[in-house]
This record gives structure tokens, C-alpha cells and sequence, in this order.
């Protein structure tokens, strides 16, 4: 497949108008060389129509989130001081990562960060940027979580399901918990303050692991863990080759690109993430049967495995679930309408 970049546009007008934007970046943002600076405004309808013009999808959103992201403004403040001029390092330090963008790097890889279920998540080169149809995966996780459970991510990355799942699950365990309590009040009277008891009964505790076989991911995924104060352990696996535990759910959002199609995807991806994350093999099967097969000798009786899977995979992955002997399997959409998620339950033995 031919490669598309900013400097590779699709016509020679266009090729002309990028090179004399580029030309033009570093005097822009030269103040000493006597050209004035931009404005809020003018730099960012610049941003805008660069990055525009190196073919990115989202281009006005992007040159925006830079702008954020380099001056700290929020939305109110730009619009009543847009004609505010741009200091010279962060006009040039924004012009900077437009190039960078503009050559097809992550906007999550300028900025270091990037939202999951609400949760601010570091991401870098060595992890997969978590992704909102991902959040689907981590709502039918939640609608099958009990107090007690002991839960694994296999395959974590930059450790944002199990990170949210363990953040998460931690509001169940305390609706269940001021039930019980309130329960117990009307049985035998309230407490003298009306408040709730200090300790939670250890066996309402619910623990997350992840695992990956990245030592890369792997640091990724503590450092999120560290910022965001989640009670998740890890641990460096080949799948289950390190894993001595047993788990009452295990989810997993493996590498499920055919490894054939991995050229076709968007520079910002097949460039700039991890490959190994990416390739499901021939088939794109390869992890599923991997896990599922070797699931079941780390699955309480009873147990959940929940996959995220790719849009023409369900019939697939549906049936190896079904003839290892889960039961109850079940297909789950995205917000675009596609299949994104199937759970089973190992049958009780």
C-alpha cells in the first residue's frame, strides 16, 4: 500500500502548499527575526488547515487539543481573549508538535495521555492507546461484578481495564455494602451516628490482576496504577505461562488484527504502536484460542471470560467458547452498532 503522508499528499498543488506552510513555521515562531506572533486565534486556524492539509482525519479537534495542551486554556478563555498573542515558547513549542502530527504521530504520543472511562491514562509507544469501544468491554465486566471477586486482565497494556475495573468495582462493593448495612439497621436499630461500619468484610474485597508479556507495557501500567491509586497487581506473562492463580472472571482484549491487514491500517497506528500488540496471526484468532483453551484451568467454576474482539469475529469466537464448554454466551455491540464484546460462563463443575 502506497504510504500517506503530509509530504505525500495526493496532488501537486497540495504537496506545494505544505512545503510553504513548513517553510514558514520556524520564522513564525522566531520572534527575534522581527515577525510578529500569532495570535490565539490565527494560531490555531493555522494548526487547523495544516494539519488539515497533511491529510489528518480530525484535524480541527487535534490542533485545538495541542493548543490546550501547550498553553493550559480552556475553551471560555479562548473565546473571550483569542486575540491574545501566543508566547514565544509555547508558539513555537505548538507549532512544533504540529509537525509532529502532521507526520502522523498519535496525538495521545504528543500529549502523553489519553481518557478512559473517565480516567486520565499515560499511554507511550509500548502500549496500545486505550480506545472508547473499549469502554464496552469494561461496562460488561461491571454488570457481572460481585464482591469477592478475583479478577485478571490478560494482555493489560497500559492497564486500563483492569485500572477501571478495579476503580470501578470499588463503588459496588460500597452499594453493596451500605445495603447490607442499611438491611441490618432495620433488623436491630441504627447506629448511635448513623454512619457506616469502619471495616469491609475481607471476603467482599474484589482483587484485579493484569498480565502482559511486555516489560515495556508492563511499566506503562504501573506508572497508571501509581497516579490513579488502583489496587491492581501485575505480573510478566506469556498468557497463562506465569499465572498460578484461579479467577472468577477473566477479561481480555488481545492482538486480533489478521496479520495481513496490518498494512492497510492508518499510519498512526501500524506505525507508531506496538506491533506485537496488534497481530492476531493468519487468522486473527490465534490469542482466543489460545485463552480460551487455556482459560478454563483458571476459571472458578461459575466463572466469566469476556473478550473484546474485532467486528467480523463473533460467529468465531463465539463458537470456540461454546465447544470448550462455556455456556451462556453472549455477543455485545459497540455505540456504532458493531460486535465488540462476547462473555460466557464456565458451567459450574
Amino acid at each position: 500500500m502506497q504510504k500517506k503522508n503530509c509530504m505525500s499528499p495526493h496532488n501537486h498543488m497540495k504537496t506545494v502548499r505544505i512545503n510553504e506552510m513548513e517553510e514558514k513555521m520556524p520564522e513564525q515562531a522566531d520572534h527575534t527575526a522581527g515577525i510578529r506572533p500569532f495570535s490565539l486565534h490565527e494560531a490555531l486556524r493555522y494548526g487547523e488547515q495544516y494539519l488539515r492539509d497533511c491529510g489528518i482525519e480530525d484535524a480541527a479537534s487535534d490542533a485545538w487539543l495541542l493548543l490546550e495542551f501547550v498553553t493550559g486554556i480552556r475553551r471560555a478563555f479562548f473565546l473571550a481573549e483569542r486575540r491574545s498573542l501566543m508566547e514565544e515558547k509555547s508558539q513555537e513549542r505548538y507549532f512544533g508538535l504540529l509537525k509532529k502530527r502532521g507526520s502522523h504521530i498519535p496525538l495521545q504520543h504528543l500529549t502523553g495521555e489519553q481518557e478512559f472511562m473517565g480516567l486520565p491514562f499515560l499511554v507511550n509507544e509500548h502500549v496500545l492507546i486505550p480506545r472508547q469501544d473499549t469502554e464496552i468491554l469494561v461496562e460488561e465486566a461491571l454488570k457481572r461484578v460481585q464482591p469477592g471477586m478475583r479478577i485478571l486482565d490478560l494482555c493489560t497494556g497500559s492497564g486500563c481495564i483492569a485500572v477501571s475495573i478495579a476503580k470501578l468495582a470499588l463503588d459496588i462493593v460500597r452499594q453493596v455494602k451500605t445495603a447490607d448495612f442499611a438491611q441490618m439497621n432495620g433488623r436491630h436499630g441504627n447506629t448511635a451516628d448513623g454512619g457506616e461500619p469502619e471495616h469491609t468484610d475481607s471476603r467482599r474485597i474484589i482483587t484485579v490482576d493484569g498480565s502482559d508479556v511486555s516489560s515495556e507495557a508492563l511499566a506503562v501500567a504501573q506508572e497508571n496504577i501509581r497516579r490513579l491509586g488502583a489496587p491492581v497487581r501485575l505480573m510478566q506473562s506469556d498468557l497463562f505461562e506465569q499465572v498460578t492463580d484461579s479467577y472468577d472472571m477473566i477479561v481480555s482484549n488481545p492482538p486480533y488484527i489478521r496479520t495481513s491487514v496490518i498494512e492497510e491500517l492508518s499510519e498512526e497506528v501500524r506505525l507508531h504502536e506496538p506491533y506485537g500488540a496488534l497481530d492476531g496471526k493468519e487468522d486473527g484468532l490465534y490469542f482466543y484460542r489460545r485463552i480460551t483453551e487455556e482459560s478454563t484451568g483458571h476459571l472458578n467454576p461459575g466463572g466469566w471470560l469476556l473478550f473484546e474482539i474485532g467486528y467480523d469475529q463473533a460467529e468465531d469466537v463465539t463458537g470456540m467458547m461454546q465447544s470448550a464448554g462455556f455456556a451462556d454466551v453472549q455477543v455485545y455491540r459497540d455505540l456504532a452498532g458493531l460486535d465488540r464484546v462476547v462473555a460466557g460462563r464456565r458451567l459450574d463443575l
